[in-house]
């Protein structure tokens, strides 16, 4: 009976094991994101909660989406402002109420750029332009 003892211990040894593998897995396998989202003439959807009927974002060039979200960066970056608050405030995304906090997703939940560009930050860095259907984005990864 007790040459049995050490090879239940290893067996669960290995299972406890694994199962902290599995958890280290599926918290790498989710993030936690804000974002602010700038829609454009070309976003799949021409409304926002700022814009119901979308005549502000069908009149709005991709580059001029994009060149508002670059110094809305540019004011993060340097301090002079803060994620949330700008969010809040310029985001076409319902989740401005929230100052742009999505919470946390895991992979095949984002359109694809999103999603490679939320995994790619390290937690508290800040994307540089992100293009995808729903028009242009920066993200702060959260966690």
């Amino acid at each position: 009976m007790a040459l049995f003892v050490p090879v239940i211990f290893a067996l669960n040894q290995s299972q406890r094991e694994e199962e902290e593998r599995e958890r280290e897995r599926k918290r790498m396998a989710e993030v936690r994101a804000s974002h602010i989202l700038i829609k454009h003439e070309g976003s799949r959807r021409k409304a926002s909660w700022k814009d119901p009927d979308g005549r502000v974002i069908s009149s709005t060039t991709r580059e001029a989406a994009a060149a508002r979200l670059q110094s809305l960066r540019e004011d993060i970056v340097s301090g002079r402002a803060k994620f949330a608050d700008l969010a809040s405030v310029h985001s076409d995304c319902s989740s401005a109420k929230r100052g742009g906090d999505l919470g946390k997703f895991g992979r095949g939940q984002m359109q694809k750029p999103f999603e490679d560009a939320t995994f790619a930050l390290g937690v508290g860095e800040i994307s540089g332009l992100v293009d995808t259907d729903s028009g242009v984005h920066i993200i702060l990864r959260t966690a």
